[in-house]
């Protein structure tokens, strides 16, 4: 329901719309929201509902922090992880990339292609004289996810639109800062110094890149250990779990006494 979402491929979004999904929402027991931006949007299109705001749990990792990582050897390594489609502001990123040219690191771009929009990618990473900096590295899970997230410096997710954005709980929970667009519904990421948060533009993610690169390794640590102290405190299964059955018992409670027809 994001005004972004909602434009891309916009007329066959107002097709559905219009056939079932209006329809939908409205009969709709109760709605769950992840984020307040997202609830936001919901309430945007009086659909007579207020959302329900639970955010996403997040899984705290148990091993041990990477070999690769203890050791600092090599570059230091920025990562975005997830799907390669034009919502993920990747060809911002890249432009920013080129902008900034951070001596000493690398951006690996781990995800699934969709459509085709690898190819794009690689294009532009070419174009702009990325190729010994930037590596696009396939979908990745399980092990292969655990041990990129683990071995990496700094987390980026550029996106022009997040409901939630659950790879940054997942970042924060492998203690690494963050660097987010506006976009990305993370305000904790300041409150709580852990990341940044930058305008959907080259230049915002410029002056991200600019800042997250210049940093001392130790203070990147010390930001990404406020990071996982944050998905532990706010946002483990234990709490969020809670709260979905505060919410399923309220409908199921509305059953019950023929308040919910």
């Amino acid at each position: 329901l994001a005004p972004w979402a909602m434009r891309h491929k916009y007329w066959r979004k107002k097709v559905a719309w219009q056939l079932y999904q209006r329809r939908d929402l409205v009969r709709a027991t109760a709605i769950h929201a992840t984020s307040p931006e997202e609830a936001g949007h919901v309430a945007a299109l009086n659909l007579g509902h207020t959302a329900t705001l639970i955010p996403n749990g997040a899984d705290l990792p148990t091993d041990a922090p990477s070999p690769e990582k203890d050791a600092r050897t090599g570059p230091r390594k920025a990562v975005f992880l997830g799907r390669l489609h034009p919502v993920k502001g990747l060809p911002l990123a890249l432009d920013a990339w080129k902008d900034v040219s951070p001596d000493g690191w690398v951006f690996v771009i781990a995800g699934p292609d969709e459509d085709g929009y690898r190819a794009v990618l690689q294009d532009q990473i070419t174009k702009l004289g990325l190729d010994d900096c930037v590596r696009l590295i396939g979908a990745v899970d399980g092990d292969a996810k655990t041990e990129l997230l683990r071995a990496a410096d700094l987390f980026v997710l550029p996106s022009h639109s997040e409901s939630f954005g659950m790879v940054v709980a997942e970042a924060l929970a492998h203690s690494l800062p963050v660097l987010a667009t506006e976009a990305v519904p993370w305000p904790d990421l300041e409150r709580n110094d852990c990341g940044w948060r930058v305008p959907v533009s080259v230049a915002g993610l410029s002056e991200g890149i600019s800042a997250a690169t210049a940093l001392s390794d130790e203070a990147r640590i010390a930001m990404g250990e406020r990071g996982h102290d944050l998905v532990r405190t706010q946002y483990s299964w234990e709490s969020v779990a809670k709260r979905f059955l505060d919410l399923y018992a309220s409908v199921q409670a509305g059953f019950k006494t023929g308040q919910v027809a």
